[in-house]
C-alpha cells in the first residue's frame, strides 16, 4: 500500500491541509449527496426505519448524543469539513439550516437510497437522489434570496461536492432477497452496466445544477461487512457475490467519470477508490491498530452482524479498536483512514488527483 495510517500521520496530513492549503482558498461551501455512509441526520426528520437516532449511535460524537449519523462519532463528510477548515454541514431538513448557516453548504444525503429509485423500498420514506437534487435547487433559491443570484451561482460553482451512491443498489436491491426482481431482470454484469448508465445521468444532472468540483466514491468492500459475514461466511471470509459486484462496478465508474469529464472538457469529477481504501485496513487490521475487521463494535449475533445497533446490543468499550461500528458502517477511526487517502492518496486511491491537489489547483482560481 502507498500510505500507512497512523493517528500521527493523519494529524500531519490535516496540519498540512489547514496550514498551507485552506488559507489559500476562500471559504467554500460543501454539499453532500448520497446514502447512510454520508447522511448527517436527514432521516431523523422522516418516518422511516433507516435511522440512527438512538443510543449508542453518537457515543463518541462531541455531544455524546445520537445525531442521525451512522457512526459512533464523525462520518466522512465531517472529517472532510474538518480538513478544509469548515464546520460540518447541517442536514438539509434541519430547522437550524437558515441564514448564514446556508453559506456553509448542506447535507442532502439519506440513508437507504441508491442510484435506482426502487433501491431501499423497504425503508419506505427516504430522500431518493432525484428528491435530493430537488432540495438542492430549493436550497439555491433560498440562498439567492439571502445573497442574490450571482453570488449564489458563484458559491455553488466554487463549492466542494461529495456524492456516495451504489452500495445499496446491491445490498438493498439486487442481493436483498433470493431471486429479487432486479436479479431476475438482469445478470450481474448487465445490472452493473445499467447502474453505470443511470449514474451517468445523475452526474450530468449534478453538473447541470452547478457542481464543478465533485468527489465520487465507488462502492466499498460490501461483502466484508459484518452483516454479510453473519449471513454468508463460515470462516470470516468476505461474501464473494458482493465482492464480485464491487469489482465489476468500480472500474466502470472510473471509466464513466473519465468519459463525463471528457464531455465537459475539464476534470469536474474525481473518483475515490473506496474499495481499496477499505481493503487496506480490512485485510491487515493490526497494521492500522484494529483488533478486528470482522466483528462490529455494536450489534448482536455472529460478528455482531444481525439486526440494528440498539441500546441493548453488544457494545465494545473502545471503538478505536474496531473497523466496523455496526453491521454495515465504519467507525470514526476507519472513516479517518478513508479520508486520509481522499486527502493525500496516490492514483491507486484517487483519480485523476487527490483532494489536497484539488484544493491547491483551486487556490489560484477561487
Amino acid at each position: 500500500m502507498d500510505i500507512n495510517y497512523s493517528p500521527l500521520g493523519f494529524l500531519i496530513s490535516l496540519f498540512f491541509i489547514v496550514t498551507f492549503l485552506a488559507p489559500q482558498v476562500k471559504s467554500r461551501a460543501f454539499y453532500v449527496f448520497g446514502d447512510s455512509l454520508v447522511d448527517n441526520g436527514n432521516n431523523d426528520y422522516l418516518v422511516t426505519t433507516a435511522r440512527a437516532d438512538n443510543y449508542p449511535y453518537g457515543i463518541d460524537y462531541p455531544t455524546r448524543r445520537p445525531t442521525g449519523r451512522f457512526s459512533n462519532g464523525l462520518n466522512i463528510p465531517d472529517i472532510i469539513s474538518e480538513a478544509i477548515g469548515m464546520p460540518s454541514t447541517l442536514p438539509y431538513l434541519s430547522p437550524q439550516l437558515t441564514g448564514e448557516n446556508l453559506l456553509v453548504g448542506a447535507n442532502f444525503a439519506s440513508a437507504g437510497i441508491g442510484i435506482l429509485n426502487d433501491t431501499g423500498i423497504q425503508f419506505v420514506n427516504i430522500i431518493r437522489i432525484s428528491k435530493q437534487f430537488e432540495y438542492f435547487e430549493q436550497y439555491q433559491q433560498r440562498v439567492s434570496a439571502l445573497i442574490g443570484p450571482e453570488a449564489t451561482q458563484q458559491l455553488v460553482n466554487q463549492a466542494l461536492v461529495l456524492i456516495t451512491l451504489g452500495g445499496n443498489d446491491f445490498v438493498n436491491n439486487y442481493y436483498l432477497i433470493p431471486f429479487s426482481a432486479r436479479s431476475r431482470q438482469f445478470t450481474l454484469p448487465d445490472y452493473v452496466v445499467y447502474l453505470i448508465s443511470e449514474y451517468g445521468k445523475i452526474l450530468r444532472k449534478l453538473y447541470e445544477l452547478g457542481a464543478r468540483r465533485v468527489l465520487v466514491t465507488g462502492t466499498g468492500a460490501m461483502g466484508c461487512a459484518p452483516a454479510e459475514l453473519a449471513q454468508h461466511s463460515r470462516n470470516g471470509e468476505c461474501y464473494g457475490a458482493l465482492q464480485t459486484a464491487a469489482a465489476l462496478f468500480n472500474p466502470q465508474l472510473v471509466n464513466l467519470i473519465a468519459s463525463v469529464n471528457a464531455e465537459i472538457g475539464q476534470d469536474v469529477f474525481v473518483a475515490a477508490n473506496a474499495y481499496q481504501m477499505n481493503m487496506d485496513y480490512l485485510s491487515n487490521p493490526e497494521l492500522f491498530g484494529f483488533v478486528t475487521s470482522k466483528v462490529a463494535c455494536c450489534g448482536q449475533g455472529p460478528y455482531n452482524g444481525i439486526g440494528l445497533c440498539t441500546p441493548i446490543s453488544n457494545l465494545c468499550p473502545n471503538r478505536d479498536l474496531y473497523a466496523f461500528w455496526d453491521a454495515f458502517h465504519p467507525t470514526e477511526k476507519a472513516n479517518r483512514i478513508i479520508v486520509n487517502q481522499i486527502l493525500t492518496g496516490s492514483s491507486k486511491y484517487m483519480h485523476p488527483v487527490n483532494l489536497s491537489t484539488v484544493m491547491l489547483l483551486d487556490s489560484s482560481r477561487i
